[in-house]
């Protein structure tokens, strides 16, 4: 890639991101997607003791060519296929296997959350490195006076991309997040959060570079 290119890239990767530290809560809450390493980040969390419980919530959902897993199965359930292969135990787990979108992700574990009793003041939730801040936002519209932390498999932009997740669909999504941090506050999806002239800058010249293949249609 042209440096200038790349230099839009690493901008909006880190912007992205939130940086927080893993920590101790009432439930892990592992957010689908189509990137199975976020199941086995979640799973080696709650392997290394940081909560009692460990939600995997998504459903059969993202049609579009970008984000689409081609899985039989929900993306709950394969996330709990693989942290089972992991070491953790079913009887920690919770499954909520019908959400088609983050907020949809909230309500119906909400839901199962509260049918079992199980505490969620506290919230670790796991998440794709490039969605770190999306969750975050969408997160603290439901549950405003929750202790929210936000993490994501420890992995740098160069080493993200594998046989699944290419670099040029990586971008595409990236701008397609940014596009949507901005635009869904106004829709009440989100909380509104600060986006730099700089991250904005790095937006628009991916844009115009052609990586509009996750946008929304305004």
């Amino acid at each position: 890639m042209p440096r200038d290119l790349n230099q839009a890239v690493q901008t909006l990767w880190d912007y992205h991101q939130l940086n927080q530290t893993p920590r101790e809560a009432d439930i892990i809450f592992v957010l689908g997607s189509h990137d199975l390493r976020v199941a086995e980040y979640g799973a080696a969390l709650f392997l290394n003791g940081l909560e009692p419980w460990i939600v995997f919530s998504g459903g059969i959902a993202n049609e579009g060519y970008l984000l689409k897993t081609g899985w039989e199965l929900s993306e709950a359930e394969t996330f709990a296929q693989i942290a089972e292969v992991a070491g953790v135990p079913r009887s920690r787990m919770i499954l909520e296997c019908k959400a088609k979108n983050t907020g949809e992700n909230v309500l119906f574990t909400e839901e199962i959350l509260q049918a079992e009793k199980i505490p969620y003041d506290r919230i670790l939730a796991v998440q794709k490195p490039y969605m770190e801040r999306r969750a975050f936002a969408t997160l603290k519209v439901y549950w405003p006076d929750t202790d929210i932390t936000v993490c994501s498999p420890p992995l740098s932009l160069d080493e993200y991309p594998n046989e699944k997740i290419s670099r040029e669909e990586m971008i595409h999504i990236m701008v397609g997040d940014l596009q949507r941090i901005a635009e869904y506050p106004l829709r009440g999806f989100q909380i509104a959060q600060i986006i730099p002239e700089e991250v904005m800058s790095a937006y628009k010249y991916l844009m115009q570079a052609g990586y509009t293949g996750h946008l929304l249609k305004l």
